[in-house]
């Protein structure tokens, strides 16, 4: 081992990798089995981790990777690129969120799936919370559908591959009816969710692209079923405004 690293952060990382390998979780027994450490030391290491959300406990007291890790690989994608996507949208989010009272929130598709990679909180009583970091279902949501639909065949036929679970009476889960949705949606230009996450819960997504046409993040509003249709027309207009907006802050 070099002489020039931390011993405490080389095992701390040890535990995060330990925990990667499994989906279901590891115990401080099995981590301290794993990785031939005093379980003090472990539990130290996991503690930590737990206050800055790296980990969490399940209630079978196994640890899994926290959405705070998420949110750093989102950020670690974006950044790659000459511009932090999430910095740029932001002000437009925040002002989006006050002239319309509802939360905002911008997604994107990475190698795990939809990520809320920024968010603004609406003001207006009963507006819906969203936060970042946030994963949401592949093919349920209006963000989500809109972020499919500008894929490739081949990339779309991956995520389509992948078992298609069933929230609501409104959620597609037949791959071929999906993807005529898909190919509406890339017609119209937004996506609309009718209830699919939740039955009270609707939304408008609308496409952020680059200069070179290349979709980059859907833009979304999710605000209460009920809503009145000229207050939902509102919503969709103010969504297509701001994501042109945004579209045309990316650097070239």
């Amino acid at each position: 081992m070099s002489k020039h690293t931390i011993p405490v952060i080389d095992r701390m990382m040890d535990v995060l990798a330990e925990i990667e390998k499994k989906e279901r979780g590891l115990t401080i027994s099995e981590l301290t089995g794993a990785l031939k450490q005093p379980r003090t030391t472990i539990y130290r290491i996991v503690n930590s981790l737990q206050q800055h959300q790296m980990v969490y406990r399940d209630d079978d007291g196994a640890y899994h990777l926290g959405r705070r890790l998420i949110s750093l690989a989102a950020h670690v994608g974006v950044r790659a690129t000459e511009y932090d996507l999430a910095a740029i949208c932001q002000p437009y989010l925040e002002k989006l969120a006050a002239e319309l009272g509802e939360g905002v929130k911008l997604s994107i598709l990475d190698q795990e799936g939809i990520l809320v990679l920024a968010a603004a909180q609406g003001r207006r009583e009963y507006a819906l919370t969203v936060a970042p970091g946030q994963r949401m279902p592949i093919h349920a949501g209006a963000a989500s559908k809109l972020l499919l639909a500008f894929l490739s065949p081949e990339e779309l036929d991956y995520w389509l591959s992948r078992p298609l679970v069933k929230y609501t009476a409104k959620t597609i889960t037949d791959p071929k009816r999906l993807r005529t949705e898909l190919a509406r949606i890339r017609r119209l230009g937004w996506a609309q969710d009718k209830g699919e996450n939740a039955p009270s819960i609707q939304a408008f997504a609308t496409p952020v692209f680059t200069h070179k046409g290349k979709m980059v993040a859907a833009l979304s509003v999710p605000f209460l079923a009920g809503t009145q249709h000229s207050r939902m027309e509102e919503i969709r207009l103010a969504a297509i405004e701001t994501a042109k907006a945004i579209s045309a802050a990316i650097p070239g």
